[in-house]
């Protein structure tokens, strides 16, 4: 490789480096350690050679291919007939062969071979060892091979843990991978090229294209059988696409892939957590929705109500001043004089006062029956304003799920949120003493009795029957004590014309006073109880206000971290065509 690519290299590797620690620097924002620590270990193997990662089952052979492929006149890799290899090794080309053990499951060995200058070598524990830890460590060190080499014993390459690691593989790493049936010389040809076969056809099911697959004795390569070894195809597409001055760059490649996939991890993460994220803000909306729809109804029922009690009150009213007209007459006043002072009869002005004494007993009976007629449609359309709710919040939409991969911590503050909304609301609607308001619910009236009767949304009939009684009749008595004023010094039917045009003022008073007062009194209540429903929003809300938040700077991030790969990717495409 000339000195110019030498340059490029390096600067490519800056860049992906700078790339690395933006995509660290995020997922610290998200808090997931696991991806931190992958990140950290692809940042460490940067600048390290090209990697193949050995992986397979215990006994396939492993071992015996890796020192077979190096061509040394040692063993590097132990062959035994029990699962020896307990830790994950790097072998790495070094001019005199020694062992450094980096932690308690890597060591690495130098080794003199040839091939090792331009690439390293990792040989992996089983994929199906009992041994503990072993497929763990095999996983933490997977997302920084370069090439995956997946050996299987060319007698049964089917076995099902070899492929879910596979699976592992391709679908979260979409690693390049290459497969290798070993032990060839213990199978006859044709069964060997059914198995060959049948290795390319499941590759291909699961998403490879044209999956690279070769057959190698290493028995018969350490014998001298190189031709039949299966290893000269090998080590040549090894040359053509990977070694001969192309490793370094194939490297940048790889490490850009990874860092994509972390990306694209990450990424899918953040589209789930959006979508979460959008559904709270619909059911949010929709809860809203509702609240102004059940107010309406509400209010609609206490228009209705009033209604009902202002026509009660015209009836009474109407027959009442016919009543008091005939009897304010010239001729009937000065009869009801004279015969008051010769009988027992009633002087006008006893009469008056009377007159008075009925016409509230009167209009409190016949409001008292009209109140009762829509009470219940009011304390109904309440009660439901509650109960839709309560059945909105229970039925509310989960997508990111508390085991999500990446963000299962916000799911989980979240589902706890969503549970403490609901548990709230719930007692909410048992407490009796969240529907009454001292502002509308005066004092002097005396609930006790009828809130022992009940509790909670279930008590809102009761409260409304007794506060609505008492407004009504503390407006109606008002009147009755006004017109008592009107009648005050009575005596003359001479007096009628001024009399009546107060009753009748003093009647327009009234109704108007009783339309207003209880139309906002009412109203004004069924907004108490929707401002609290909504109360119990308040941290749901705070939820929705710093995850629209953290939703903008993760997108940001992410899409600065992308842009940048895709570009030195796209830089590293145009070096391998030139």
């Amino acid at each position: 490789m000339n000195g110019v690519i030498d340059d490029r290299v390096k600067d490519l590797r800056f860049k992906i480096g700078d790339a690395i620690e933006q995509l660290l620097d995020l997922t610290e924002t998200i808090g997931h350690s696991g991806l931190a620590t992958t990140i950290n270990d692809l940042k460490d193997r940067i600048e390290e050679p090209f990697m193949f990662v050995i992986v397979g089952e215990v006994k396939a052979g492993k071992s015996s291919f890796i020192n077979a492929l190096l061509e040394t006149e040692t063993d590097i890799c132990k062959v035994a007939p029990s699962p020896m290899t307990d830790t994950i090794q790097q072998i790495v080309y070094g001019e005199n062969a020694r062992e450094e053990i980096i932690n308690p499951y890597l060591k690495r060995l130098y080794q003199p071979a040839g091939i090792l200058k331009e690439i390293a070598i990792v040989d992996t524990p089983g994929t199906n060892t009992i041994i503990s830890h072993h497929q763990e460590i095999t996983e933490r060190f997977i997302p920084g091979a370069d090439l995956i080499v997946f050996v299987f014993e060319a007698k049964n390459p089917y076995r099902q843990s070899s492929w879910e690691f596979f699976d592992f593989i391709h679908e979260d790493w979409r690693k390049k991978i290459i497969f290798i049936l070993q032990q060839k010389d213990l199978l006859p040809e044709n069964d060997l090229l059914i198995n060959l076969e049948g290795v390319k056809k499941q590759a291909r099911e699961k998403g490879i294209e044209a999956p690279v697959v070769f057959a190698v004795s290493a028995k018969e390569e350490q014998e001298g059988k190189t031709e039949i070894s299966g290893y000269n195809p090998l080590r040549k597409y090894i040359y053509e696409k990977i070694t001969g001055g192309k490793a370094p760059v194939l490297k940048l490649e790889s490490n850009v892939e990874t860092a994509l996939s972390i990306a694209k991890k990450i990424h899918d993460g953040i589209d789930l957590r959006q979508k979460q994220y959008n559904s709270d803000v619909a059911f949010r909306e929709d809860i809203r929705t509702t609240l102004d729809k059940q107010t309406s109804i509400s209010n609609d029922q206490v228009d209705m109500l009033v209604e009902n009690l202002l026509a009660g009150y015209d009836q009474t009213m109407r027959s009442k001043t016919d009543e008091l007209d005939r009897v304010l007459s010239f001729g009937s006043v000065l009869k009801r004089s004279i015969s008051s002072i010769f009988s027992k009869e009633k002087s006008i002005k006893e009469w008056l006062e009377n007159f008075a004494k009925e016409m509230e007993e009167d209009l409190n009976g016949k409001l008292r029956n009209k109140l009762n007629e829509r009470v219940l449609d009011l304390a109904e359309s309440i009660q439901q304003m509650g109960q839709i709710i309560d059945l909105k919040i229970r039925n509310s939409k989960t997508i990111l799920k508390d085991d999500d991969e990446i963000f299962s911590d916000i799911a989980e503050k979240r589902s706890k949120v969503l549970t403490e909304l609901q548990e709230a609301f719930t007692n909410f609607l048992k407490q009796s003493e969240n529907f009454t308001n001292e502002a509308i619910f005066s004092q002097q009236q005396n609930m006790s009795p009828a809130l022992a009767t009940g509790g909670g949304i279930a008590v809102v009939g009761v409260l409304l029957t007794i506060v609505t009684n008492g407004m009504v009749f503390d407006i109606t008595g008002g009147v009755i004590t006004t017109i008592g004023l009107v009648f005050a010094g009575v005596s003359l039917g001479l007096q009628k014309r001024k009399i009546m045009r107060h009753f009748k003022v003093e009647v327009k008073k009234g109704k108007d006073k009783l339309e207003s007062d209880v139309t906002a009194r009412l109203k004004q209540y069924v907004d108490f109880i929707r401002q609290q429903i909504e109360g119990n929003f308040s941290k749901f809300d705070q939820l929705l206000v710093s995850e629209k938040k953290a939703l903008a700077e993760l997108h940001e991030k992410h899409e600065k971290i992308t842009n940048h790969l895709n570009g030195v990717g796209k830089e590293i495409t145009d070096i391998l065509k030139s």
